[in-house]
């Protein structure tokens, strides 16, 4: 077929890479169950005019192998269903018209809600099987494999996801290495089609031009993946500034410390990237507010990375980063923005050279990251860049010295920034005295209030030791007034300098 012929012809290797393993996941759906069996969901997006294409591919692939008649198909053997929506775009219903006569397509349109549809559609025929065109990156794919169970209160069939593992630039490479059609909104600048009341064409492809009619280039033209949605109009777009921004609250910067580990909480592994983090900060002028440690959970990494990112300027997250079940950070904190994992392919670029004999093209789960929101912090001493989910810091290290590595590149990285820098440099000072905590509590009371954008702070080492004093601030000149007012409230000589 046309299909199979023009991806064995083409010079991109990962193009056929993800078309094999496609083409295996359809074959190996269509020995598992008769044609009768199995149903194809088309919406006519591009996903699912790719999975159309695969399928014609992989039925006649199919019959070839069971030593069937190897020529063309005269009709889309596979029954398909299309859920026509009255808020679909016109283009859309069109195109998905066009396709079912061009190829000889059967469709069963359905005009209820998904579901419901699917539970009529599923109780009139012996369907097992569907085909989906979901990608890993879409907000449907959470928790799904190429072959997934229905989920719960949904009628019993095996959900078979050949694309899963494609990312943005593989869809793209396929339609025009074949030379099929394709929705026409997709030369009109639109990279992600849901609805009429929430698409509209992707900016970052608008081009310049005189006349008053604004202009977008083809969603083919789009070069960065992670930017796929970003056409889809958000209900809720009110998201707490960066750091930097005019709205800063506080004089002193505020940041917590979420570290997600079951060894850590186990007590099996001692958690000293903490304890180090912790001590970085406070070098640099931040006040950490708190430090926690979260288990292996997707929902609780959620809900404390959504808590602290509100009330501080900056969160910084370790543990649970990489290609393990066990490793759900990043789906936390993805879930916690309300956006989904997406394939990061310049993420996914990084990873091939650092273990290219284990990175084939297959899904790679370490190359999905929360899209729309993150931003790679390069550096030359990195292996792979660091991720910055908006007010969120996601640190790879594994121990302290991996963790000097990285905190040397991001206060480099950061104080690049100017006024947005994430290190910016805060006076301070430490005080020790022998001064009893009564003596002491009610002067440094009184001090506060004299110097409110101050903070001031104690602890003692040991029961009987002495009192450690630390005042921090963002002017040099204040500390040492902060200081000179205390000393003037004791006898000379009470408090002393430490380093």
């Amino acid at each position: 077929m046309e299909i199979d012929k023009a991806i064995r012809e083409s010079d991109d290797k990962r193009l056929k890479t993800k078309y094999n393993n496609a083409i295996f996941v359809i074959t190996r759906a269509l020995s598992l169950y008769s044609i009768e069996e199995v149903a194809f969901s088309f919406n006519g997006g591009k996903d699912s005019t790719v999975l159309l294409h695969l399928l014609r591919a992989g039925y006649f692939l199919h019959k070839k192998e069971m030593g069937c008649s190897n020529g063309g198909l005269p009709n889309f053997p596979v029954r398909t269903i299309y859920f026509e929506s009255p808020s679909a775009f016109t283009e859309i219903n069109a195109f998905t018209y066009d396709a079912a006569q061009t190829y000889g397509i059967q469709l069963d349109i359905i005009r209820q809600d998904f579901k419901s549809g699917l539970e009529a559609l599923l109780t009139a025929n012996p369907i097992r099987a569907i085909f989906l065109g979901v990608r890993i990156g879409d907000p449907t794919a959470v928790g799904q494999e190429q072959f997934s169970p229905s989920s719960p209160g949904w009628p019993p069939f095996m959900r078979v996801n050949p694309i899963l593992d494609w990312s943005y630039r593989d869809v793209w490479a396929f339609l025009l290495t074949c030379k099929v059609k394709y929705c026409s909104l997709y030369d009109q600048g639109y990279t992600s089609i849901g609805s009429i009341h929430d698409t509209v064409p992707n900016a970052l492809l608008s081009v310049n031009d005189t006349s008053s009619k604004e202009k977008f280039k083809p969603a083919y033209m789009l070069s960065d993946g992670r930017s796929e949605r970003a056409g889809r109009v958000k209900k809720n777009a009110s998201i707490k500034n960066d750091v930097g921004s005019d709205s800063q609250k506080h004089e002193v910067l505020l940041a917590s410390v979420i570290a997600v580990g079951d060894e850590i909480l186990s007590g099996t592994v001692d958690d000293q990237l903490g304890l180090s983090l912790c001590k970085k900060l406070t070098s640099v002028g931040w006040s950490v507010q708190q430090t926690s440690v979260l288990r292996n959970d997707i929902d609780s990494v959620s809900e404390e990375v959504d808590r602290q990112r509100s009330i501080c300027d900056m969160v910084f997250i370790y543990g649970g980063v990489g290609p393990l079940h066990s490793d759900v950070t990043l789906a936390g904190v993805a879930k916690a923005f309300g956006v989904r994992l997406a394939p990061d392919e310049e993420f996914e670029e990084y990873l091939r050279h650092l273990i290219s004999e284990h990175c084939t093209g297959d899904r790679n789960e370490m190359a999905q990251l929360p899209e729309g929101i993150t931003e790679l912090l390069h550096h030359e001493k990195l292996s792979v860049p660091l991720i910055k989910c908006r007010n969120v810091i996601v640190l790879a290290a594994t121990n302290t010295e991996e963790l000097e590595k990285e905190w040397e590149c991001l206060t480099e990285l950061t104080k690049l920034g100017g006024s947005t820098s994430l290190m910016e440099l805060y006076a301070s000072r430490r005080l020790m005295t022998s001064l009893t905590d009564v003596e002491v509590a009610e002067p440094l009371s009184k001090l506060g209030l004299e110097f409110p954008d101050i903070y001031l702070g104690c602890y003692r080492k040991s029961r009987q030791g002495p009192i450690i004093i630390c005042l921090k601030g963002k002017d040099n000149a204040r500390i040492d007034s902060a200081v000179h007012a205390l000393r003037k409230k004791f006898k000379e000589g009470v408090f002393v300098d430490m380093k």
